[in-house]
């Protein structure tokens, strides 16, 4: 029962919090306690759990959490290049414009990204003016104890303002000095971006070196310290950011880490976590504290889950996992010359007697992400192809693994009879994503030999992950090799950013890297031309310049009375 106490604090929390952010209704709803009630070490520390309390992306209920999902598979993958929607074309339509990069100012997703995480600033906002409170009249919580609790709700803060950011850049700042009045008309014409790293480089400097009570989802000074080398990364800023990721990495050798550890709900605390959304079925079978803005990804039909069918790979991801005679990544995007669709495509027939190649040459690491017909899923048997896919001819053949957790966790893991939404945890930065922006750093700072070491050292521990096999038999030609040499700088380039691609697909991160480095137009542009001539409903897309972001909603800017001005492009 210890691994669920956070939780029940953040739940307790969040009663406490019942009307934070929505302080201009002037009320004192029914079953909320006042600020006297909870102007005390207790409240202070219950308005911090339910701060944290945002990290998965929901601030109550299961369904329509999507958007906000802590694993931003929405606008980091399927706006990218790595994944589809998915289900069917007319299912959450509004999606599809995010997909296709059309998106407009009504679209319920960007309402959704921006009114929860704002909550959970404002979670953070009330925990510091609270604890300001507290020590003003006397101090319940110590002096030592009061500089952590301020370092954790600015580095949860820090986090909210940076996803809101990647996805919106022109956003307002309203911090715990910001009055009612001044937050409703509050503009967004300010670069924010230093006074977010100003939030963590405070958590740098405070936060204990081990985790609250020993509880596996706190803040801790590492994770601050990984957290400022990314947000100097995102600047270019690689002298400035080399350093922390060092520290962050330390000695610690991934090579003893098993990559598949990271997505499975019972060895998900291991040592390559850093930040994470913690997750848990409630004792009471509910899921509200679950993986929920995940749970579109189960597999359909006739699958264990059942549900919901989104979330599939591309089919450009899936082959991007294809390597040479040398078991090395294509680089230049030869890996689309005759590409492997599985059954993509064939007659009734011909699907009747479809078997699956084994010699493929591929990186281990596909199918330990993408579920493939022919090929063992987890626990569940064979993936059998269109019968777990809700429409194969509109998103692929393809689904996602890294979001599901085995059938015989399901009773003690997911709600019951919905065994999509579960409490499989999201990995927000872990170390295989710290080593590889390192790699990036040492690339445009001249070190390749660095670059090499680190990339190399993702490709050695993929090298360790057991084949997948059915009747004794490996299901395809499995092979990854270390690099021999970075001989340039942009050899170098695209190997790290091939490897962030392989290593960490689905998780998240590659539309901000796509945008980045500056090459989300080339990029996106082709994939669509690509996967537009095998799946016709994604060819045709354009890259403009506004779509390095997306529009704000429409409705925060007409609550704001105008203060808020439009991204440029979406008027």
């Amino acid at each position: 029962m210890k691994k669920y106490a956070l939780y029940i604090s953040i739940l307790c929390a969040g009663l406490l919090l019942s009307s934070c952010g929505k302080d201009f209704l002037n009320k004192n709803p029914q079953g909320a306690l006042s600020e006297d009630q909870v102007l005390n070490s207790d409240g202070v520390e219950a308005n911090l759990l339910g701060a944290y309390g945002i990290l998965n992306g929901n601030v109550s209920g299961t369904w329509g959490n999507y958007a906000a999902a802590p694993s931003q598979w929405l606008f980091g993958e399927v706006a990218a290049d790595n994944a589809h929607k998915g289900s069917e074309e007319t299912d959450q339509p509004n999606m599809n414009l995010i997909e296709l990069l059309r998106p407009n100012p009504a679209n319920d997703n960007l309402s959704q990204m921006w009114q929860v995480y704002y909550e959970g600033i404002a979670r953070c906002n009330r925990t510091i003016v609270l604890l300001k409170k507290d020590q003003q009249s006397g101090g319940t919580v110590s002096a030592s104890r009061a500089v952590e609790i301020e370092a954790e709700a600015k580095m949860l803060r820090a986090h909210y303002y940076f996803y809101l950011w990647r996805v919106f850049k022109n956003i307002p700042w309203v911090d715990e000095n910001t009055s009612l009045d001044a937050a409703k008309v509050m503009s967004n014409d300010q670069d924010i971006y230093p006074k977010i790293i100003a939030d963590v480089q405070f958590a740098v400097e405070n936060l204990p070196e081990s985790k609250i009570s020993g509880e596996k989802g706190r803040m801790d000074k590492m994770i601050a310290k990984a957290y400022l080398g990314k947000l100097h990364l995102y600047q270019g800023n690689h002298a400035l950011a080399l350093p922390l990721f060092k520290e962050a990495i330390g000695s610690k050798d991934i090579t003893a880490m098993p990559f598949q550890n990271n997505f499975n709900v019972e060895t998900e605390d291991g040592p390559e976590v850093l930040m994470v959304s913690k997750h848990a079925i409630n004792p009471n079978g509910t899921g509200d504290n679950a993986n929920t803005g995940d749970m579109l990804s189960g597999l359909y039909g006739t699958s264990p889950v059942g549900c919901c069918g989104f979330y599939q790979p591309s089919i450009d991801l899936v082959n991007a996992y294809r390597v040479d005679a040398n078991g090395l990544p294509y680089l230049n995007g030869q890996y689309r010359v005759d590409p492997y669709l599985s059954d993509l495509g064939l007659s009734d027939t011909l699907k009747a007697q479809y078997v699956v190649n084994r010699a493929l040459r591929v990186d281990p690491r596909l199918d330990y992400t993408v579920g493939r017909r022919g090929i063992p899923y987890l626990d569940y048997g064979v993936m059998p192809g269109d019968a777990w896919i809700r429409l194969a001819s509109y998103a692929g053949p393809f689904v996602g693994v890294k979001t599901m957790i085995n059938r015989s966790q399901f009773a003690s893991h997911a709600v019951p009879g919905e065994p999509y939404i579960t409490a499989l945890d999201v990995n927000i930065m872990r170390l295989a994503d710290v080593i590889l922006m390192a790699a990036e750093c040492e690339v445009e700072l001249g070190n390749l030999s660095g670059a090499l070491a680190y990339v190399n050292a993702i490709r050695l521990r993929a090298a360790k992950l057991p084949p997948k096999q059915l009747n004794g038999a490996n299901m395809a030609n499995y092979v990854v090799q270390p690099y021999t040499s970075f001989p340039n700088a942009e050899y170098a380039r695209n190997a790290v950013r091939m490897e962030r691609r392989l290593e960490l697909a689905l998780e998240g991160h590659r539309f901000y890297d796509l945008v980045r480095w500056g090459i989300a137009k080339q990029t996106l542009e082709s994939y669509s031309t690509f996967e537009g001539g095998h799946l016709p409903a994604f060819a045709g897309v354009t890259f403009n310049s506004q779509n390095a972001y997306f529009p704000i909603p429409q409705i925060e800017i007409d609550r704001s009375g105008g203060a808020l001005k439009q991204n440029a492009g979406y008027n």
